[in-house]
């Protein structure tokens, strides 16, 4: 495709479906969200709930599974949103997806602090106060910064550990819920209730039963997203053009089914749903303090907190991919030092620092401000998932339309068919419109108009700088160009004699 083998491919399809899975990590999201469904339409949001919303999550990862087994390369989203679309929808696709990979990190890291406040902050009388948080974060996200920095062979190591750590970690939480259940009460489980307003300690406004519902199909999409690491990291990946989309596929299969069973167990373990509601964001260390003892519990909430900050971890690696495979086209400021890679450790290393410290800082500015009585803070993380959907619903679209023209003449060697392809396809689009609907909800409604200014802003910045400035990635006889600069960048590094 135009590009010097300069990232070190290591990863095993193993690992690249690790990276996704841990970066989904069902003990980070599906614990520190679990309030979106147990103070919304309580146990059905569960039951019923995170089945549904895996689904609508899961027709994306097959779509862009499809498109990445055609075009395997690091910033899978960027190039395939230029290569079936143009310029410009390759341009909007990584700045939505820099965005939402950049703020997502910073989400996931702020769930981590404060997973470690609940379960370890009043034994170590932890004050949460915006200076700890921040100190906190800067060194989290400097440690996964600097275990990237020193190479994807330690990297895949640690997220290849954080699968089975994820997977054994839910499997025991799961059996330490059932345990210590006062009793299977299965029916719970389909059970609707309306927790919205004050019943569910205001997480979500009063509304209607079936909006509830709705509402909380957000905790398993906001959960099972993540999965474009392994498109991200393709470079990386030893027979990426299967194992990528394997990754892709199988991390939200196993995600979702090891999900579903630990959140049912725990709505089972549950003292009583009407005062889980009242809980509200605390509902998860309230039903673990009433029911599981105290050595049991704090053996898990260890096993959790590592597992969220190796999800930190794998963010880190797919933001520091993305803004590689930007910058290595000139599409960001300074994109000449963010496309160097180490000749050392074979990693993007100024993508990397760059994305950590960018998470920092969108979390310390954002915390320091608040429109109408809201945190700043979480207006932006309300408009993550919007920013990261759509960044994956353009090059679904594109690849729509374009498949069986000159852009994508072929499926690649991982292929479902074309008629599954566009069904899924279509199911993403119309998916789409759903997940921007429940996103601009309240309380999250200044998330309209945050993502429309985007565009507008977008649409600006693209008339009048980047359409003249900005290429895009190699196409035709630009590839033929850049062999000779390939060949003495693959030298550089060692990857040819």
């Amino acid at each position: 495709m135009g590009y010097a083998q300069e990232l070190e491919r290591r990863m095993s399809r193993f690992s690249n479906f690790a990276i996704s899975f841990s970066i989904i990590c069902i003990l980070s999201g599906g614990i520190n969200s679990l309030a979106q469904a147990t103070s919304g339409a309580g146990g059905a949001a569960i039951g019923l709930g995170w089945p549904l919303g895996v689904a609508i999550s899961g027709v994306f990862a097959l779509a862009m599974a499809q498109i990445g087994s055609a075009y395997p390369t690091a910033g899978g989203l960027y190039h395939w949103g230029s290569i079936l679309g143009n310029r410009f929808t390759g341009w909007v696709t990584a700045w939505f997806n820099l965005l939402g990979l950049v703020t997502v990190l910073g989400a996931i890291n702020v769930g981590t602090y404060y997973f470690f406040f609940g379960a370890f902050g009043p034994m170590l009388g932890m004050e949460d106060t915006v200076t700890v948080r921040i100190l906190f974060l800067a060194v989290l996200t400097g440690a996964q910064a600097l275990i990237n920095h020193l190479g994807i062979g330690l990297t895949a190591k640690l997220t290849d550990f954080s699968g089975y750590l994820i997977l054994a970690t839910s499997v025991v939480l799961t059996l330490v819920c059932l345990a210590f259940a006062p009793s299977y009460e299965i029916g719970r489980l389909f059970t609707f209730s309306n927790y919205t307003g004050a019943a569910g300690a205001d997480v979500w406004p009063e509304v209607s039963t079936g909006w509830a519902f709705l509402l909380g199909l957000l905790l398993p999409i906001y959960t099972i997203t993540g999965y474009d690491a392994s498109a991200h990291t393709s470079e990386e990946t030893r027979d990426a053009a299967s194992s990528v989309p394997r990754g892709m596929v199988m991390s939200v299969v196993w995600s979702g089914v090891f999900g579903y069973v630990m959140l049912c167990a725990f709505v089972l373990m549950i003292p009583n749903m009407d005062d889980a509601a009242k809980q509200g964001w605390n509902v998860f260390f309230w039903a673990m303090d009433a029911r599981v003892p105290g050595v049991i519990k704090e053996i898990l909430y260890l096993a959790i907190f590592v597992s969220q900050f190796l999800c930190g971890l794998a963010t880190v690696t797919s933001v520091s991919r993305m803004l590689f495979a930007f910058a290595r086209d000139g599409g960001l400021p300074a994109s000449a030092a963010l496309a160097k890679v180490s000749p050392k450790h074979r990693t993007p290393v100024a993508a990397i620092w760059t994305g950590a410290t960018l998470a920092v800082l969108f979390v310390w500015g954002t915390s320091l401000v608040s429109f109408g009585g809201t945190s700043a803070y979480a207006i932006v993380v309300s408009c993550t998932v919007i920013f990261l959907f759509f960044s994956f619903a353009i090059p679904i679209a594109l690849g729509l339309f374009a498949y069986g023209s000159a852009k994508w003449p072929k499926m690649g060697p991982w292929s479902m068919g074309a008629p599954a392809f566009k069904l899924v396809a279509v199911l993403s689009i119309l998916a789409m419109a759903l997940i921007f609907v429940l996103g601009i909800q309240p309380p999250n409604d200044w998330a309209l108009y945050i993502t429309v200014g985007f565009l507008v802003l977008a649409g600006v910045v693209w008339a009048l700088f980047e359409k003249r400035r900005f290429k895009g990635p190699p196409i035709g006889e630009e590839i033929a160009r850049r062999q000779a600069a390939i060949r003495a960048a693959e030298k550089a590094v060692g990857e040819t004699a």
